[in-house]
């Protein structure tokens, strides 16, 4: 227990680094941390380093996985199953497998146009970008462990759901036929050496960190910007469990 507690405060809440920020913030911006000044700048400084470390590390090592886990293998995966079983099995490896959502649409085609039932198919694309390890660790570094696992759970559960309210809606007839007759480009399998699979997996953390940078620095900046500025009993007032929109806002 102390290992684990030891290993989540040390690599995923990064208590190093928080008190690395603080020791920089009283000793070299001679701030009080306990000060709104001096909360907010730490606040700043210590979850932007906090975030791009674990989205880097991440992003890296989930695309790493995925390497080995292209469409075409993920569709012949799938085609073994059917049923209630098959919308489990395709829930779970879409969580291992995090294809973002703009592919759902030629991954839709590809694995439909392959003869995997569409109730499979729709439990693998709705699991995907919705739940995956990168999702885990950070609910898991934010908050906890039991929140980050209901998260998982519940994702996995409304995937499978999902996909078999759809097949059992049988729902194929509303599907364009040329969606079963054509394969789609693209989900050929290729064999990757382990240096084509980390060159991979840096253009990944390269690619969507140049995407995201500007929204986290602005989130965490605005964060900030609220952090001990704004108290607490107003936040609270405002988005309560008992106010209907909270969830919205």
């Amino acid at each position: 227990m102390f290992v684990f507690k030891f290993l989540n405060d040390q690599l995923l809440k990064m208590q190093w680094l928080y008190d690395l920020v603080r020791s920089l913030v009283e000793n070299v911006f001679n701030l009080d941390m306990t000060t709104r000044l001096g909360g907010s700048i730490h606040f700043f400084i210590y979850d932007i380093i906090k975030i791009f470390i674990l989205l880097s590390v991440l992003i890296f090592a989930i695309s790493y996985i995925q390497s080995y886990f292209p469409p075409e293998r993920s569709r012949r995966i799938l085609g073994r199953f059917g049923g209630v079983s098959g919308n489990v099995l395709g829930a779970l490896l879409g969580t291992i497998t995090p294809f973002c959502s703009c592919s759902s649409i030629p991954l839709f085609i590809g694995f439909t146009s392959a003869g995997l039932p569409i109730g499979v198919t729709f439990s693998f694309l709705l699991s995907s970008p919705l739940v995956d390890l990168a999702s885990l660790i950070l609910l898991a570094s934010i908050f906890n462990w039991k929140i980050a696992i209901v998260y998982v759970v519940v994702g996995v559960v409304l995937a499978v759901i999902g996909g078999t309210v759809i097949s059992r809606m049988k729902l194929e007839d509303y599907v364009e036929p040329f969606v079963f007759s054509n394969q789609i480009d693209g989900l050929e399998e290729q064999t990757m050496t382990a240096k084509d699979r980390l060159e991979f997996s840096n253009d990944q953390v390269k690619d969507i960190v140049k995407r995201v940078w500007m929204y986290i620095i602005l989130g965490v900046a605005i964060g900030a910007a609220i952090h001990n500025w704004i108290p607490e009993n107003i936040i609270a007032a405002l988005l309560g469990q008992d106010k209907w929109y909270s969830v919205l806002l």
